[in-house]
């Protein structure tokens, strides 16, 4: 069963993300406390765990999910990607809008190679279709 391992929020463009164990995350708005807050379509993304295992394989050294500044870490799945599918985390619903391609910025938090690494497992930007909490453990179903 794919669940949710990590939640991640940064404040601002730039600052560290922070990890927390729930968020509220607002339809049409964002998650309460990221820098996406308030944005039209970025509102959450969403990367697994099992891609950063492989990244961190290819990089040779291990890849911590704050430092890709992804909110949401999920295990036991792959992230959708094609623009207009639904996933549910928790009891709040989600629609894909497209892949989040890892930046070179990554290269400064992570390591050389890291952004290289993450190609193709960058995760997923969504939009929220509804209102909820998203919790660490909580169930993500398709």
């Amino acid at each position: 069963m794919a669940t949710v391992l990590s939640i991640h929020l940064a404040p601002a463009r730039r600052l560290p993300t922070r990890e927390v164990d729930s968020v509220v995350a607002e339809a049409g708005t964002g998650l309460v406390g990221d820098r996406y807050h308030g944005t039209k379509h970025r509102h959450v993304t969403v990367q697994a765990g099992e891609a950063l295992e492989a990244a961190a394989a290819d990089l040779g050294a291990p890849i911590d999910p704050g430092l890709t500044r992804r909110n949401i870490t999920i295990s036991g799945t792959e992230v959708p990607t094609k623009p207009g599918a639904r996933l549910t985390i928790g009891e709040v619903e989600l629609e894909v809008v497209r892949i989040a391609a890892p930046c070179r910025l990554l290269d400064d938090a992570i390591g050389p190679g890291a952004a290289r690494a993450l190609h193709a497992r960058g995760g997923t930007v969504l939009r929220l279709l509804t209102s909820g909490v998203i919790r660490v453990g909580d169930p993500v179903t398709f």
